[in-house]
């Protein structure tokens, strides 16, 4: 006994009255089934993958290796040096600074 082969639903556009453009969803006899508006039908369409998408995207998870962890010898030694050029930074303004405030002085008391 042969199977009859199904119609896929289709969507035709219109405009609505605020021109704003529609789909019109069939379903498989061609009547009317639903009608949406167009950006937020494409938008689902974009946020939907396809079997090929999904199936590779799996593929991806498997062959990625687990990251390293960082060992705990590395990250205090970053954090050392972090605060090293903190403290340098803070020197060497206190340095201007001090410099400045001497030359105000010097030019006040001329």
């Amino acid at each position: 006994m042969a199977t009859k082969k199904r119609k896929k639903a289709r969507r035709t556009t219109h405009r609505s009255s605020k021109g704003k453009k529609l789909y019109a969803v069939r379903d498989a006899k061609g009547r009317f089934k639903d009608i949406q508006q167009y950006s937020r039908a494409h938008r689902m369409d974009m946020k939907r993958k396809s079997k090929s998408e999904k199936a590779a995207a799996k593929k991806a998870v498997k062959k990625r290796k687990p990251a390293k962890r960082k060992s705990v010898k590395t990250v205090r030694r970053t954090a050392r040096k972090a605060v090293r050029s903190v403290r340098k930074a803070a020197k060497s303004v206190r340095r201007s600074v001090r410099k400045v405030a001497g030359k105000a002085t010097r030019r006040a008391r001329k």
